[in-house]
């Protein structure tokens, strides 16, 4: 059975967001991590080597792979800001209506900038993602 690739490392944050090329996505990442920290009560932890995530959690699928991942996270990409908020791209379509410019996938949600979105609205689907994940993997 393959083994996940993403998984926590020791990197360090700090020095990864530092890194970060763009200086709007620097300064986006360092306000999305203290927010998620704050709202999850989790540190930030490097997974892999792109995603910063906050929390964890054990998983095993029907086929009997399972893995451990983060609660929810985010990725400062070049092109944009991934965020992984379980639960949200598919139960929270008020709150997406309500967002500003933002594109979805798989459990992902896209943002170009932060200036694009509702910060309000962002803090609610962190909040309700980390509820999507208390209910599907209580700690």
């Amino acid at each position: 059975m393959a083994e996940n690739k993403t998984r926590a490392t020791t990197v360090d944050v700090d020095a990864f967001i530092d890194a970060v090329e763009l200086e709007t996505r620097r300064t986006d990442a360092k306000v999305l991590r203290a927010m998620m920290e704050r709202l999850s009560g989790d540190p930030a932890t490097m997974w892999g080597p792109t995603i910063i995530g906050f929390g964890s959690y054990t998983y095993t699928y029907a086929s009997g792979h399972g893995g451990t991942a983060c609660r929810i996270g985010f990725s400062p990409r070049k092109a944009e800001l991934v965020l992984y908020l379980p639960g949200t791209v598919a139960d929270q379509q008020d709150r997406l209506a309500r967002l500003g410019k933002y594109k979805t996938g798989k459990g992902c949600l896209y943002i170009k900038k932060l200036a694009d979105v509702d910060l309000v609205v962002v803090e609610e689907l962190v909040v309700a993602a980390i509820a999507h994940m208390d209910r599907a993997h209580p700690r």
